[in-house]
Formats: structure tokens, sequence, C-alpha cells
């Protein structure tokens, strides 16, 4: 009887030898938590994608929630998140209690685009915009520059919401930008969830080019707690209310072992989506890749199909409950924020046809740095044969 082949999740954490010698190592060093490995961390992140300045928290929700605070969006402030995303992009804006103004995205790349924002800002009317938080979806980038200039004219300043685009690049007006560098925006939000380019289980990261903004975000995730000048060393205050985001030297060891291979992570990832990419080739029209705008060259943290189910003769629900009896495993990223319960019966029924033709069509296939070539090719001869094709 042949061997069952292993089970190919849509992502995995790849965590090698070197990085369990890290995290050992942090267990034997005199601080679990609150130590130097955290800021070892977030020198080494904002070096790596330019930024002025980097901050560790618990994990990437608490990056949004401390951006919001730090940029002092509050009731009675409008945020305009995606509606293609995960469910944190919104929900920030309301953990301080601005409203959310969804926008629409691109049917077949899933991002916000200058003409979903132009349509957002018109709904949200004369109310306080405040920030304009574009998601980087799957690992491409969004048209910051325009996307920066229509936020400003409104009075608000950007946020990318980046946690599936570590290691992604784009050019802009001549120059390459590593995401995160903050040319655009305010802050750059990324998420270390194992499914992510770089895992440190839990912790997400904000970078920005603002002393300010960086200082508070630290006093922030740590209580609002800060240190007088010249006061005596045990001396602390509270001049606003912080949380308790604080992320352990544990996981920054981890994070930092992870980093040194970034680079080697983003090639296999580039080169497992160039195989996708010629594999699926043939199954076009019904099967196409998630569109790629020109001026970005992703590191992609998901690989996401668009597939007309109709056309196939099929329906989602089939296609992964066979894909599963395969061993593969795939995802929906993601039922629309403006769908859900809460933000229906705040805002009431919204009509986005962009993004209800995204989740129409999407499907998330394995994608992760130990995949080998062939797992490519298993993945697409199962779709084929879920397909029908």
């Amino acid at each position: 009887m042949a061997e069952a082949l292993p089970f190919l999740p849509y992502g995995r954490q790849t965590i090698e030898d070197d990085d369990v010698a890290a995290v050992t190592a942090a267990l034997r060093a005199d601080f679990l938590t609150t130590g130097p490995t955290v800021e070892a961390f977030e020198t080494a992140f904002k070096a790596k994608v330019g930024a002025q300045h980097a901050v560790a928290v618990a994990n990437g929700t608490a990056t949004l929630h401390l951006a919001m605070l730090a940029l002092g969006i509050d009731e009675g402030d409008v945020c305009i998140a995606p509606s293609v995303t995960f469910l944190a992009t919104a929900n920030c804006a309301r953990y301080v209690g601005a409203e959310v103004v969804f926008a629409d995205v691109d049917p077949n790349s899933g991002l916000m685009t200058p003409d979903t924002l132009a349509e957002a800002l018109t709904r949200a009317g004369d109310r306080r915009v405040k920030a304009v938080l574009p998601v980087h979806l799957r690992g491409d980038v969004c048209d910051l520059p325009a996307l920066k200039a229509m936020a400003s004219a409104a009075g608000a300043v950007l946020v990318e919401d980046a946690p599936h685009a570590l290691g992604s690049t784009s050019t802009f007006d001549g120059a390459r930008h590593p995401v995160g560098d903050g040319a655009y925006s305010a802050f750059a939000s990324f998420s270390f969830h194992p499914v992510k380019t770089l895992a440190t289980g839990e912790g997400g990261m904000l970078t920005t080019n603002d002393a300010a903004l960086a200082a508070r975000a630290r006093s922030l995730r740590s209580h609002g707690m800060v240190r007088p000048a010249g006061a005596e060393p045990w001396v602390y205050e509270m001049p606003e209310l912080g949380f308790n985001y604080r992320i352990p030297d544990l996981l920054c060891a981890l994070g930092i072992s992870q980093l040194a291979k970034l680079d080697r992570f983003v090639a296999r990832r580039r080169e497992l989506t160039a195989l996708y990419a010629e594999r699926l080739a043939a199954l076009a029209p019904t099967v196409t890749l998630a569109a790629s705008p020109a001026w970005s060259e992703p590191a992609l943290h998901l690989l996401t199909v668009l597939i007309d189910f109709e056309a196939a003769g099929t329906t989602r629900r089939t296609v992964v409950e066979a894909l599963k009896a395969q061993g593969i495993g795939s995802q929906v990223h993601y039922i629309p924020v403006h769908r859900q319960p809460y933000y229906q019966a705040r805002y009431g029924t919204l009509d986005l046809p962009g993004a209800d033709a995204w989740y129409a069509r999407c499907l998330t296939l394995p994608l992760y740095p130990t995949m080998a070539d062939g797992d490519v090719d298993r993945v697409v001869e199962a779709l084929v044969g879920a397909l029908g094709q």
C-alpha cells in the first residue's frame, strides 16, 4: 500500500534548528520579557525595511490599535478601510470609538484603489476622516502615492496594514521602496503569526519615520508609562491610559533568527509563485492568479486564485472538499468585512461590487518556503481534478 502524501496546508511556519537554538539561548538569558532582545529585534527590523523607528508588540492587531491611539484617533473620527481584509483592520478603529467607512476593492487584485478610495471619501461626507488603511493584500502593494495624496487632501494619514507584505517592494517616483519604509505612511503594521512570511508565534511590529509617534506607541504598549527625565530611577508616571501589549524576549529571539533568513524565504516564495503561474496558465480563464499591479514586486504571503465556479459547473465548497480529500489545504481570504453581522447592524447593507466579486471567486492555495516544486504540481493536478478540467 502506497504511503500517504503529507498534508499541504495553505500556509505554515518554517522553523529550523538555529531558530530553536535562538529561543533556547533566550530562555537561558537574564530576561524573558522586556529585555534587550526586544530592542535588538526592533533595530534589525527597521534596518531591513528602511524605516527610522520600529516598535515591537504582542500581535498584529495590537499594532493597529496602537497606531490609532498614537495618532489620536477618537470618537467622531472616521477611518476608511477596504472591505476585503481581516477583521482587525476595521476593528482597530472601533476600539478607539471611531467609525469605519468601508472602501470597495479591485475585483481582480482585492486591493483598495484610488477610485474605490474616492468613492468611500464621498460616502464619508463632511465627517472627519483621520486615517486611511490600505491593505497590501496577499503581499501586493497598493498605489501608495495616489492614496497618500487623496488622504492628505482629506486631512488624513495613511496607515499601511502590511502583515502580508514583509519582503515586498514597490517602485514609485523612480525609486524602489520596501514595504514598511514609511515613505508614504504615518505607520506600517506587520504581523508575525505563524503563517506569515516571518514567524514569532504571535507578535507584530509598527514602523514609522516619526520619532514622536514611535515614542507614543512605545509608551502606550506598556500601560502608558513614561520615565520622567531627571527623576529617581524607580519613578514612573502614567499621563494617559495604555495597554499591556509588550512582546517577550523569547519571541523576539525567534524573530531575529527568522529575519536573518527573510531574503531566502522571499526568494523561495517567488520561485513557487512563478511555478504556480506556469502550471495554472492552461486553466485560464476559468482559473487565474489574483492580479498584481505593475509597480508591485510582491513576496506573496497568500497564493490566491480566482475561479469562475459557475463556468466550471461546481461550487467552492465542492472544490475545497475535493482538495482536502487529496491532502491539500485551502482557505478563503476574505469574507468582506462589511458583510459581518456587527458591521451590518451598525452601518446597514452596503453595495460593494468589487469586494463581492472578489469573494465569490477567491481561493487560497498552499504557499510556504519548505514546499517542493513537485508540491505545486500536486496542488494544480488536484485542482484540475476538483474542477473536472
